[in-house]
C-alpha cells in the first residue's frame, strides 16, 4: 500500500494519504482543510547501498577536500560524515565536540571517554 504525497491548493500544505486501493484510488482530500483541491507530488525515495558501494564512496578522494587533519573540528566533521555514510550513529559526544566542545590541542581519546 503506497503512501502519495499532495500539496493542498487551499491550504498550501503537504499532505501524506495511504492508499489502500491503487487500481481503484479514492479522490484524495486534504486531512488539514478538507479541500479537495490537491496535486499529486513526487516524493523522495532511498536508495539502499551495499556495503561495498559504501566503502567506495568513502575512498572517494573527494571527500577529504576539506579535511584538515591538525584541526579537531574538521576531523570530526569528517567522522561524522563517514558515520553518516556507514548508517552509525557516532553519539552525542561528537556533536558536543564539533559544537566547539573541543579546544585545539585536546586529544579525541579524552572527549570520547578512551583510557590512555
Amino acid at each position: 500500500m503506497p503512501i502519495y504525497e499532495y500539496l493542498c491548493n487551499s491550504c498550501k500544505k503537504r499532505v501524506s494519504l495511504l492508499i489502500r486501493n491503487i487500481k481503484n484510488p479514492p479522490t484524495p482530500v486534504c486531512s488539514r482543510c478538507g479541500s479537495r483541491e490537491l496535486t499529486r507530488l513526487l516524493s523522495r525515495f532511498a536508495v539502499v547501498k551495499s556495503e561495498e558501494a559504501r566503502f567506495e564512496s568513502m575512498a572517494d578522494p573527494s571527500k577529504f577536500g576539506d579535511l584538515d587533519e591538525t584541526d579537531p573540528k574538521s576531523v570530526a566533521r569528517w567522522a561524522k560524515r563517514m558515520g553518516k555514510e556507514l548508517g552509525e550513529d557516532l553519539g552525542e559526544g561528537l556533536d558536543e565536540m564539533m559544537e566547539g566542545g573541543m579546544e585545539e590541542g585536546e586529544a579525541a581519546s579524552e572527549e570520547f571517554g578512551a583510557e590512555e
